[in-house]
């Protein structure tokens, strides 16, 4: 009977894609809302005897004889070609089996979107999964036979996220780190290395039982895993350390009331519904709280992402309506379209994505635009804009022309509350981006404003929440999370739930606000931690290749030397 890690080695053909996309899809059990760590080493594991199948095999007989090297060496493209191929039907996989939520967002307006849902649901996983066959190539640029190999596709895909995550605008979504990120105790290590820190631990300790099966001696099988268990180890005890025993202080006379309407999609941009949408709104934000809040008391009331289907600034009822709901003194944080003055000779102006501060006079204080926009949902990309249009499609708000970008992410002024860093949507997964720049003072509040109502009862949210989390750990700071549909919630610096509300779910959370840590380690330290991490890392692969040449080159001459 043939072991089954030769059986995967072994694997060609039609047999060697299926394993690859199976595997790539257990791993997506590793991600939110199923957290399943082992799925994780389930789907790297066959990854790394998979890509040993690609490893061209020694001559009986080795060439002695000078190489040409007038001509480039193509003997190793073919195991490089077949291990890109296994990466991609790895990263489809993995990417459709995480992100089929996608598909939702096309049946809100059916009539419009239905016929696209096949694009968003196996489109954009298909292009994703390049960044992975790039990562397996390159993986098998460094790879040799022994435990080294797991070291190299950790470097490999770490390097692949890294990019994922920024080119093209960036989509770091379900960063194979969140595998980690979603434990109490193993998220806090993001604070030193952050997400794509934990990103190569996570693959570097996932992959490790590969060993188990493919070692020649005890030591070879055992010393891979049994580093890893120590890693794991590691950031648990680090964590337990790091997580104080009684629940944090609070920061004085902040009294919040996050809002979740719970509105359905397809009715909360329809302005028809605008004073049945508003009169929900006040109506809600003025029930008495759980534990006996009065509005009376409620110093701030926050209040999701586009929360109008009209233009907020623009309607002097509406906010003299918010106005009236306001004791003295309070104010309401709440996202709204807003438009620019149009310029001389344009009929309209600019739209943003905003985050609108609002006193008890419905008085407009402040404002955040949004900076990272989502392509094909709030903007249609400007080299694809002419054949998006051509076949009859737009983004999916309704903003002639879509929303446009903020120029520079700026803080933004509450009264009553310590400086904030303010996010929209999916700004709160890019890690080291949510701090304003600038040399103005250090934010002690995350603020995310989020309608996942796109995606329904589905995955996506929980991926969502689990990642604005995160954010709270690496930057030390609390987080306030208002979604039209859930999960609202407030998250302590130590990624702690406070209070939250669950997906799918109306009502109202009160809650005070945690005090922030002092700065420790910085978005900037915290990427020269990454980047030291896989230098380390690259330079030890180095060192193991030139040993292992050095042992073969010694043992050719010593069976030379012996004819």
């Amino acid at each position: 009977m043939i072991p089954l890690a030769d059986r995967v080695i072994l694997a060609r053909g039609w047999r060697r894609w299926t394993l690859s996309f199976a595997a790539g899809a257990a791993g997506a059990l590793a991600m939110p809302p199923f957290g399943f760590l082992p799925a994780l080493a389930l789907s790297l594991t066959p990854a790394v005897w998979l890509i040993d199948g690609t490893a061209k095999p020694d001559l009986a007989k080795p060439d002695l004889s000078k190489p040409d090297l007038s001509k480039p060496d193509l003997s190793r493209w073919p195991s490089f070609k077949s291990a890109a191929l296994i990466g991609w039907f790895w990263g489809f996989g993995y990417f459709v089996a995480g992100l089929w939520w996608l598909g939702a967002a096309f049946l809100v307006e059916a009539d419009q979107f239905a016929w696209a849902l096949p694009f968003g649901v196996l489109g954009l996983p298909a292009l994703l999964a390049f960044f992975t066959a790039f990562g397996f190539a390159l993986a098998r640029l460094l790879w040799q036979p022994d435990a080294s190999r797991i070291l190299a596709l950790a470097f490999a895909l770490t390097v692949s996220e890294w990019l994922r995550g920024h080119l093209f605008t960036g989509f770091p979504w379900n960063n194979p780190g969140m595998a980690l990120g979603q434990n109490l105790w193993l998220m806090q290590s993001a604070s030193i290395l952050g997400l794509y820190g934990l990103c190569f631990l996570a693959l570097a300790i996932c992959a490790s039982p590969a060993a188990i099966l493919t070692g020649p001696t005890a030591r070879a099988r055992w010393l891979a895993p049994g580093l890893a268990a120590v890693a794991l180890l590691a950031m648990a005890t680090f964590g337990l350390w790091r997580i104080p025993a009684t629940p944090i202080a609070s920061v004085a006379n902040v009294r919040l009331r996050i809002m979740q309407p719970n509105l359905a999609q397809d009715a909360k941009f329809n302005p028809r519904n605008r004073d049945a949408i508003m009169r929900r709104y006040l109506s809600l934000s003025a029930r008495p709280g759980r534990d006996g809040r009065t509005l009376g008391e409620v110093t701030h009331i926050v209040w999701p992402e586009s929360a109008f289907p009209f233009l907020l600034h623009r309607d002097p009822v509406s906010l003299a309506q918010i106005g009236g709901l306001l004791e003295a003194g309070a104010v309401l944080i709440t996202g709204a379209a807003r438009m620019d003055e149009p310029l001389p000779g344009e009929s309209i102006g600019k739209f943003f994505n905003a985050i609108q501060v609002i006193d008890d006079r419905g008085t407009i204080l402040g404002s955040y635009d949004k900076v990272h926009l989502v392509p094909f949902g709030e903007y249609v990309p400007a080299f694809l804009e002419t054949l998006i249009r051509a076949v009859g499609l737009r983004q999916f708000v309704h903003i002639p022309g879509g929303f446009e970008p903020a120029e520079r992410r700026e803080a933004l002024t509450i009264p009553g509350l310590p400086p904030v860093a303010a996010t929209i949507c999916y700004e709160a997964i890019f890690p080291g981006e949510i701090l304003a720049e600038g040399d103005g003072p250090r934010p002690r509040l995350i603020l995310n404003l989020t309608n996942d109502g796109w995606f329904g009862q589905t995955t996506g949210p929980y991926q969502h929440f689990a990642q604005a989390r995160l954010r709270a750990v690496e930057e030390g700071l609390p987080l306030v999370r208002a979604a039209n549909t859930g999960i609202s919630g407030v998250v302590d610096p130590y990624g702690r739930l406070v209070s939250s509300l669950p997906l799918g779910v109306e009502g109202i959370l009160d809650s005070d606000l945690p005090v922030a840590l002092e700065a420790f380690y910085s978005a900037k330290t915290r990427s020269f931690s990454l980047t030291a991490l896989l230098t380390i890392c690259l330079m030890a692969l180095f060192v193991r290749r030139k040993q292992r040449a050095t042992f073969s080159s010694d043992k050719l001459d010593t069976a030379l030397h012996q004819l």
